[in-house]
């Protein structure tokens, strides 16, 4: 599975894995394999959040915005 473009495409995804496992009826390999896919996804999104955060409070204090430097995320299955 790749990693996604946005904090959106990300957040979607994670809906939609929580809307299965919520649901039931998967066989376990597909529910570890999502569970374990909205894993990446959620620390992805906190990592976004936390750096437009950052962002948010340089801003704030009257710095300039500087370019923030995104450390890649990679599946691990």
């Amino acid at each position: 599975m790749s990693n996604p473009n946005s904090f959106e495409e990300a957040m979607a995804e994670l809906e939609q894995i929580v809307k299965r496992l919520e649901a039931g009826g998967q066989d376990l390999e597909k529910s570890i394999g999502d569970y374990e896919r909205g894993m990446v996804l959620r620390q992805y999104c906190e990592k976004v959040l936390k750096e437009a955060t950052l962002k948010i409070e340089k801003i704030s204090r009257g710095g300039a915005a500087e370019p923030v430097v995104r450390e890649e995320i990679t599946d691990s299955f």
